[in-house]
């Protein structure tokens, strides 16, 4: 066993470095050698006392010390020292403090006069935790309130529910959307998910395909409501009918619907509701602030399955272990997409695109920035001359929205049919409108109509306007231009970042439409979402020339944010003229006659889809009357 070194203890001798150790286990083994010494110090004088050994000889003494240490003291480098045999009393070490040497011996003072004496290594290292506990962070910092920003406030109704929403940034890199139901605590919602929740289910009298019937969704809701009312009376019955209505609602919407997502989906401002697995919070995509965390959370993975279930039963499809992929909509058009584990590794998952109760249309375009009055204008010309138009854009970048508010522009005398995957589009409701939507296949593989399927068939309905939800396949790209040739006024979207990719896209596979057929499409607006700073823009207008040739009549400018206008109408001009009899300098007049009605529209508040709808149609029958009210700034009478 190696024996501990001692210092020299004379005057200017070097110390070697102190231990690489953390200080505080440096100061642990302190504690412990000086326990272990002052053992062995009682042990010794014990003896001493019993019997007098005779003088040890100087050779063996260390080896007799050396036994009873510990390993542990074995292994400290030079920092730490042997204790004298005999203690120090308490009271001259509180006086003067004196540096120890290995053999016992007080050392020499290292500098001249004035200069203090050496400070041994135990107070330095006391010295350095105690200057390092001063900082010691996490106890303080553990109760503190972390910084909050509330980022916006509102409140809505979920049916007869009023509702709280508080959007706050937290110490996140998202903020969170905070939602609240004022007047039912947490008791309360305990006791009608429960015991209020078994006795309505018993005391309606109901078949389950009256349930799941969407006919009937009326007829059923009004049964279980009136059935509420009868189980809450029971068991509250000194409260006011107001509240009683408000816990009826609550009641419903957990034993019909799917609970606790029931009331983000009825907030306006929220495009998607999102639940990833039960262990995580429940994300919603906001029109204003992106991607937020919810205080909401699933009970467990049960849950989220008999959600998806419920869905899948009201479109007569299943989901489950063999078919664990769900793409259906709820009867109020939102679209559910839901997927099982172990496909999605970490949990069920469900993602509900909510339909838009306010549809988009060319004034909330024009007012959120989206599009210029002008870019606006000149394409409500095209789509009053009967042109087609194609809507491209990237995912998320408002395709479907803009598609929306161009078929507000329709006249009202023509037949439009609408072909989607799923109902997305909402038109005045005094247009002449037939909307058509896909069906998947059966377990067993049969009764799907495809949208080819769809598309040939619209074509015998006798349509003035097409309006197709998305063109993915070569068949449906074949249909859509040969309708445009035989004289159909055709609008559809397709996936493709600028106008330059949308025919790259429509002339090579899978699509692979010939050069030849292009001159039959006008133009194309290319819709483009900056996820920055959370903005959808139409970044691009053009339109399409001989063999798919482009000519870039608006551009929009990402550094000034707005539109500039790069070229001329050219193909498109020589089309109205032909078949309007309007020229050039007409076009232009008729362009910012068009303006200005929107700008009037924008001005006054005219936003909801039946009120563009009907300004729109009465500007096409009595264009005069329209223009003098935007003459005059007068409000329009609807």
């Amino acid at each position: 066993m190696a024996k501990p070194k001692k210092s020299s203890g004379k005057k200017g001798s070097k110390k070697k470095a102190p231990s690489k150790k953390t200080v505080r286990d440096i100061v642990k083994r302190i504690k412990e050698s000086q326990k272990a010494a002052a053992a062995r110090q009682n042990s010794r004088s014990k003896k001493d006392e019993e019997k007098k050994p005779p003088k040890p000889k100087p050779k063996e003494e260390p080896e007799k010390i050396e036994e009873e240490i510990p390993e542990e003291e074995e292994e400290l480098e030079e920092e730490e020292y042997e204790e004298e045999e005999e203690p120090e009393e308490p009271g001259e070490e509180e006086e003067k403090p004196r540096a120890m040497g290995g053999s016992g011996e007080p050392e020499e003072p290292e500098g001249g006069e004035g200069e203090p004496g050496e400070v041994p290594e135990e107070m330095q290292v006391a010295a350095v935790v105690e200057k390092e506990q001063e900082f010691e962070p996490l106890p303080e910092r553990e109760g503190e309130p972390k910084k909050t920003k509330v980022l916006d406030s509102y409140t809505f109704l979920s049916e007869s529910i009023p509702v709280e929403v508080a959007i706050v940034q937290k110490e996140d890199f998202v903020p969170v959307y905070s939602i609240s139901i004022p007047g039912i605590a947490g008791g309360t919602k305990l006791l009608l998910e429960t015991k209020l929740r078994a006795e309505l289910i018993s005391d309606v009298k109901l078949d389950i395909t009256e349930i799941l019937d969407p006919k009937k969704q009326e007829m059923v809701k009004a049964k279980f409501q009136d059935s509420a009312m009868r189980v809450l009376g029971r068991n509250f019955p000194q409260l006011p009918p107001e509240k009683r209505k408000i816990l009826a609602s609550y009641l419903i919407q957990n034993t019909l619907g799917m609970g606790e997502l029931e009331t983000p989906l009825h907030d306006e401002f929220l495009e998607e509701v999102v639940v990833n697995n039960s262990r995580d919070p429940v994300w919603v995509y906001h029109k204003k602030y992106g991607w937020c965390k919810t205080n909401l959370r699933l009970k467990n993975e049960e849950r989220i399955y008999d959600y998806a279930a419920l869905v899948a039963r009201k479109v007569g499809r299943q989901i489950n272990i063999l078919s664990p992929l769900l793409d259906a909509h709820l009867p109020n058009g939102d679209r559910v997409n839901a997927t099982l584990f172990p496909v999605s590794n970490y949990g069920n998952t469900m993602t509900i695109r909510k339909f838009s109760r306010n549809p988009w249309t060319i004034t909330n375009l024009i007012r959120s920035k989206t599009i210029s009055p002008e870019v606006a204008a000149t394409i409500w010309l095209c789509v009053q001359s009967e042109l087609s138009l194609l809507v491209s854009g990237g995912t998320g970048s408002g395709k479907t929205s803009f598609l929306n508010a161009m078929a507000g522009l329709i006249p009202a005398n023509q037949r439009i049919i609408s072909i989607e995957d799923t109902r997305e589009l909402t038109l005045p409701s005094f247009l002449h409108w037939v909307p058509m939507v896909t069906r998947e296949p059966n377990p067993e593989g049969k009764g799907e109509v495809s949208m080819l399927n769809l598309m040939v068939n619209a074509l015998r309905q006798r349509p003035d306007r097409i309006v197709v939800g998305e063109v993915r396949r070569q068949k449906e790209a074949e249909v859509l231009f040969e309708a445009m040739h035989t004289g159909h006024s055709v609008y559809a979207t397709l996936h493709a970042d600028n106008a330059s990719q949308t025919i790259s896209r429509l002339v090579n596979p899978p699509i692979n439409v010939p050069e030849e057929n292009l001159d039959a499409l006008a133009g194309i607006v290319v819709q483009y979402r900056q996820r920055r700073l959370n903005i959808r823009r139409t970044l691009e207008f053009a339109e399409v020339q001989n063999q798919g040739d482009l000519n870039m009549i608006y551009r929009w400018d990402s550094k000034r944010d707005v539109t500039v206008k790069s070229g001329k109408l050219d193909s498109i001009a020589k089309t109205i003229e032909l078949y309007s009899g309007l020229t050039a300098k007409e076009i232009d007049q008729d362009v910012a006659e068009k303006v200005s009605v929107l700008n009037w529209m924008v001005k006054h508040g005219y936003e909801a889809v039946n009120e563009v709808g009907s300004i729109v149609s009465n500007y096409y029958q009595t264009p005069e009357e329209v223009l003098s009210s935007v003459k005059k700034n007068k409000a329009w009478e609807f």
